[in-house]
């Protein structure tokens, strides 16, 4: 853990009417679905009403939650020629495991068009239909770690902006740019980065490295267990798989940090690397 580095606290000030609104990013294939949607699980085991967000074409982000992959906002907007106003909530958001809402932006075909475009589209449909503000927690679960043009607009909602990694060099470069994409936003936007989550990794050696360097902290650890692997195949989330005590202890991390990130609005003014320093930073010789 990072030490002698400055932590700062988030302000009363929500802008999605007291709604907690986290953005999830981080490398492409790093879990961050897996992630976020046991997060809006652990959160919803706390008592909060919880809207997860899948801003990806592939809209998978969902469906442990759902058991399916539920129809898309640009799918059903397509249906009405676009016109919005002739949607009703129940059209494009689908209550999932323990009450979780669920909506999916969706996208166009594999390469032809903007998927970025869909998110800024789903959010405008959101505020419109009032959907963020009736919530206690916003998930947003971003695609890959694209952090341009649509993509990046879950960080003009967020109050905080959380990065999944591995102990990996291609996860910490990727997290890097994420970093430097986060603190750009926060010079326009009230989101502050929130800290790292480390999934699928055992060690955490160039991960703590790379933090302490920078200014950021771990603030959960999922290590590489076979019944994370599972659960995806399962579609179902890791509250509902068979007990054993390693899953305990995954169960238990997952509600800390919900609970954490309910009361701790500690964030960091980490400073990123450029891409060659990082590139030598990183390993060893």
């Amino acid at each position: 853990m990072t030490e002698n580095r400055p932590q700062f606290h988030l302000a009363a000030h929500l802008r999605i009417d007291g709604a907690r609104v986290f953005a999830v990013y981080g490398k492409g294939g790093i879990g961050k679905s897996t992630t976020s949607s046991n997060l809006s699980a652990a959160f919803s085991k706390l008592g909060k009403r919880v809207l997860q967000i899948g801003c990806d074409p592939k809209h998978d982000s969902t469906f442990t939650l759902t058991k399916r992959l539920i129809p898309t906002v640009i799918d059903i907007l397509e249906q009405v020629n676009f016109h919005g106003e002739e949607l009703r909530p129940e059209d494009f958001v689908f209550e999932g495991y323990n009450g979780v809402m669920c909506v999916e932006a969706g996208g166009p075909p594999a390469g032809t068009g903007c998927g970025g475009y869909v998110v800024g589209q789903t959010v405008k449909l959101l505020k419109e239909h009032h959907l963020l503000e009736e919530t206690d927690v916003v998930v947003f679960d971003v695609l890959g770690d694209v952090v341009c043009g649509g993509f990046a607009a879950p960080l003009q909602y967020a109050e905080r902006a959380l990065i999944v990694t591995a102990n990996d060099f291609d996860s910490i470069f990727a997290m890097n740019r994420i970093v430097a994409a986060i603190k750009a936003s926060s010079k326009n936007y009230d989101v502050r980065l929130g800290g790292v989550i480390v999934n699928r990794s055992d060690g955490t050696d160039q991960i703590d490295r790379f933090n302490a360097e920078i200014g950021i902290e771990r603030i959960a650890h999922f290590p590489a267990l076979d019944v994370i692997r599972q659960s995806r195949l399962k579609k179902s989330t890791l509250f509902e798989m068979a007990a054993s005590p390693e899953l305990d202890g995954v169960l238990r991390e997952y509600l800390r940090l919900a609970q954490s990130l309910l009361t701790d609005g500690t964030f960091y003014d980490a400073t990123p690397m450029k891409d060659r320093k990082i590139f030598d930073f990183l390993g060893f010789d």
